[in-house]
């Protein structure tokens, strides 16, 4: 439930945020569903980026069923954790479409691997709406939501705007990001995941 909350309030912080980013207010409703939806994804995608992360770090027993399960030696969650917060952020943060660019493949390319390796360990797709794959695969249909929609600002080639970002724009991004990993701190999960 908190994670909910957090998703909510990260959301209507963000789109508000933005307003200090330099980009032309949308106009109409379908430009305020788009930004919306933008944001939406964006923050779910960053939030399990940050927890992923957290979790990882912290070695939780968790974690470690789950790769002992799809067959990856314990020390790969380090691999695959340590560069989820600066993606996060990067998806957060102001600016910087190229790194953007890197952030949304590289987070695509995990989920997508993750997808296939739950599929390829025996994790099948018609187990469950919540089974692994299936959560693998929505996060990396989540990632390309958030991607298609960005706003001029944050998408690769587009001139910057005139303006820089105020000190709003760049704070409400880091704010967010540790707002997800006290939740994620928070909601550890205190068992292996269910079979």
């Amino acid at each position: 439930m908190s994670a909910a909350i957090l998703i909510v309030l990260a959301t209507i912080t963000a789109v508000v945020a933005a307003r200090q980013e330099g980009d032309a207010p949308p106009q109409t409703r379908a430009a305020w569903a788009r930004l919306i939806a933008y944001w939406l994804f964006t923050i779910v995608v960053a939030f399990e980026m940050a927890a992923a992360a957290l979790w990882g770090l912290l070695n939780i027993e968790y974690v470690r069923v789950v790769l002992t399960h799809l067959g990856y030696p314990l020390y790969f969650h380090y691999i695959i954790a340590a560069p989820r917060i600066p993606c996060a952020l990067a998806l957060l943060a102001p600016r910087f479409p190229r790194l953007k660019e890197w952030a949304y493949a590289g987070a695509f390319f995990l989920y997508a691997g993750a997808a296939a390796s739950h599929l390829l360990s025996g994790d099948r797709a018609e187990q469950s709406v919540v089974g692994p794959f299936f959560s693998s695969f929505t996060f990396a249909a989540f990632t390309l939501a958030s991607w298609a929609p960005r706003t001029p600002s944050r998408r690769l080639g587009q001139s910057p705007p005139a303006t820089a970002p105020s000190a709003v724009a760049w704070s409400v991004p880091v704010l967010i990001t540790v707002g997800m990993l006290t939740v994620a701190f928070i909601t550890l999960p205190q068992a292996a995941p269910p079979r």
